[in-house]
């Protein structure tokens, strides 16, 4: 019963938190150049893999957006410090149109995938299967579409 609430708290906090953050942060000029500075401070010797950053549009607005996945940073030769049993943290930002950028949420998950659906570009997140209702098997695969400064979750498989 635990797990379920815990699980469920995950979810809502994906969900609603980025509206709550994004009035309440500052625009930050560049995702990859904040985070590294933030992983340089932390540890002795940060090295970052490719695919620490990408960079593309992912809430359908034609702007390129950066997502961050700290499972491609090795911190004092230890790699994804901060990944677990739920995958490892990635952090979305979006771009705007004023300039800069601005953190619209952070998921604990083993991966993602862009798909198109209906038109328009979604995000496949393979995630621990407790997000599905499942202790074990398969990872479980939520889709959301980014609306706004908001994930709208579409489905769990």
């Amino acid at each position: 019963m635990k797990t379920l609430l815990l699980a469920v708290l995950n979810i809502v906090l994906l969900l609603v938190m980025p509206a709550v953050a994004f009035s309440q942060q500052s625009l930050i000029s560049d995702p990859e150049i904040y985070e590294k500075k933030h992983f340089q401070a932390q540890c002795k010797v940060a090295e970052f893999a490719d695919g620490f950053i990408i960079r593309q549009d992912i809430n359908n607005d034609g702007l390129i957006d950066a997502v961050v996945n700290e499972g491609q940073l090795t911190c004092d030769g230890q790699k994804g410090p901060q990944c677990n049993d739920d995958g490892c943290t990635n952090n979305f930002y979006l771009q705007v149109a004023e300039g800069g950028y601005f953190m619209i949420a952070t998921a604990q998950i083993y991966g993602y995938d862009f798909v198109q659906r209906f038109g328009n570009m979604v995000l496949a997140m393979k995630m621990h299967p407790r997000f599905c209702d499942r202790t074990e098997g398969d990872p479980c695969i939520v889709t959301a579409r980014v609306r706004g400064t908001k994930f709208v979750t579409i489905s769990k498989k």
